[in-house]
């Protein structure tokens, strides 16, 4: 039976400080909780006590002696209820639904266009999550937390979009109102989606135990995440890390957002295509221009791909341009930001080695010396999946919340 609960489920500071601990661990003993926060043993087992009455942790076992009695094993109780990760990208949505702990039990992925109503969009993903649940023999009463990645800037405090280039029709949209209606005990948090691909890879990829790194996606648009201090940085407003539109050339050609010779509309997936057509069209590639006859008439960004890697040059240098575009601009991050990694995901990563080693190659030349002697430029370590698992990440960050910090959850 569904539990008897809503989120956000309201916490002491101590029992959020052992939520938090699991949910970064997994499962853990009193014992090293004890050691993390510094508490006595006596403090630590009456505030685990008190979640274990709540039903919030349970004990799964017995962990290895370490010369005493074997140590209880605790973790997040998953029974409580379901999480949901919704990315939302420009051509498609991808859907998870997870238990508390994160476990991912359900995926769905289709496609998507955000041109289009949310109504449309946001309806579809109420349908595959209703969908999921019932699959998982669930109730939608047991949906305590939706996390929302979208492809715009968002104001994070009220959870909604903010002048989206991409999607106008969804500016100020409620999001929070829209699930609610449906799911009545979930929080529902919205960020921007390459916040919650960093959230991703921090908790599940190449991102896990650093501090400070940028994850950078490439798709239809171009975004930073940065994590400092272990942290998602979101700036005063939320958007920090809109890396698609610095200028890169003032005489290069308009921006959705406006302006002239942004990154987004030079480097990002529509202007490799827009190059490709043109190298088709002028007789610099008999390849691509085959391709487009056999398409009719369309290219796609895999399409200069597949190009690239049959030794197409004209395809190869559009390949290298972009990457250099962006490695321009990420050199700047680097000397303002100092971090260890830089992680590329987004669908233009799988381009490959030819577009790693021209970011690399334009971050050495352009960054400082020191700046660069430790840092680390690798693709996403789990890829697609980035999105999805930062968006239950978000949610389960926010399920059990210190009262007088709901933000969004209010």
């Amino acid at each position: 039976m569904p539990v008897e609960i809503k989120a956000p489920i309201v916490v002491n500071t101590a029992e959020a400080e052992i939520l938090g601990i699991l949910r970064k661990s997994g499962e853990i003993s009193r014992l090293e909780i004890s050691h993390i926060t510094g508490w006595s043993k006596a403090k630590t087992s009456q505030e685990i006590r008190k979640l274990v009455n709540k039903g919030f942790i349970i004990e799964i076992g017995e962990g290895n002696s370490h010369g005493g009695r074997k140590p209880r094993i605790l973790q997040l109780n998953n029974n409580i209820g379901y999480l949901v990760g919704i990315d939302i990208g420009a051509t498609s949505i991808d859907l998870a639904l997870a238990g508390i702990s994160g476990q991912i039990y359900q995926r769905r992925s289709e496609p998507a266009d955000v041109h289009q109503k949310p109504s449309i969009v946001l309806g579809r993903c109420i349908e595959l999550i209703q969908e999921m649940v019932r699959a998982q023999g669930g109730q939608p009463v047991q949906i305590f937390g939706v996390g929302i990645g979208v492809p715009g800037p968002v104001d994070f405090n009220r959870g909604v979009l903010v002048a989206p280039p991409l999607m106008p029709d969804w500016e100020n949209f409620s999001f929070r109102d829209y699930f609610k209606n449906i799911f009545p005990s979930a929080i529902v948090i919205v960020d921007n989606d390459v916040n919650i691909m960093a959230l991703g890879e921090q908790k599940a990829g190449k991102g896990v135990g650093i501090d400070h790194f940028i994850f950078i996606k490439i798709g239809t648009g171009i975004g930073a995440g940065i994590i400092s201090n272990g942290k998602i940085h979101r700036g005063s407003d939320g958007c920090a890390g809109d890396i698609g539109h610095i200028c890169v050339d003032k005489k290069g050609p308009i921006c959705r957002c406006g302006n002239f010779g942004c990154l987004e509309a030079m480097a990002a997936g529509p202007a490799i295509v827009e190059k490709a057509i043109l190298a088709a069209n002028n007789g610099s590639s008999p390849l691509l221009r085959q391709i487009l006859e056999t398409n009719d008439g369309i290219l796609r960004p895999e399409d200069v791909n597949i190009a690239c890697r049959d030794g197409n040059q004209a395809a190869l240098e559009i390949i290298r341009s972009s990457g250099q575009m962006v490695g321009d601009v990420l050199a700047s991050l680097v000397n303002f930001f100092n971090p260890s990694h830089v992680f590329i995901g987004g669908g233009i990563s799988n381009f490959g080695n030819h577009l790693l080693v021209a970011i690399r190659q334009a971050v050495l030349r352009r960054s400082l010396p020191l700046a660069t002697q430790h840092l680390s430029i690798d693709f996403s370590g789990i890829g697609a999946d980035a999105g999805v698992i930062g968006a239950i990440t978000l949610a389960s960050q926010y399920l059990f919340t210190v009262k007088d910090e709901l933000q969004q959850t209010a």
